[in-house]
């Protein structure tokens, strides 16, 4: 298991079954109050729509309504930066990498006060899944 950090998201690298840990970060992201409000799978999306195989590769579309009702009270326009993209992608070794968007460069873009302090309880929240993904493999 390794973890890494880029500038708009962070993750961590599971050797596990890919429907495995797609559960268990379902189940993760709902423990720190998080709905799943979408699932898109690319990589059937992609062979439907364009005849191109990819690996397993899912999309989870992530919303804390709380995180969410008071962003939207900042700014109505922050819908547009919403849910909480988490990506689930199988790799060529059969090994599971999971990426979390990171909540400060997506909600950094508005510029209004009391954002900050959602980032920071955003992001607070998405490293305890990923925490708890982590100790969970």
């Amino acid at each position: 298991m390794t973890g890494g950090a880029m500038m708009y998201g962070f993750s961590i690298k599971l050797n596990e079954r890919f429907e495995d840990v797609i559960a268990r970060v379902t189940e993760a992201l709902k423990e720190q109050g998080f709905s799943i409000l979408t699932v898109i799978d690319v990589k059937k999306t992609l062979k439907d729509k364009i005849d191109v195989d990819l690996l397993p590769y899912t999309i989870l579309g992530a919303c804390n309504p709380q995180l969410a009702r008071q962003a939207l009270e900042v700014d109505p326009d922050v819908g547009l930066l919403l849910p909480c993209n988490v990506v689930v992608r199988q790799e060529d070794d059969a090994s599971v990498t999971v990426v979390f968007m990171e909540p400060a460069a997506i909600l950094g873009l508005v510029e209004k006060p009391g954002v900050e302090a959602l980032v920071a309880v955003v992001r607070e929240k998405l490293e305890r899944v990923r925490i708890r993904v982590a100790v969970a493999a």
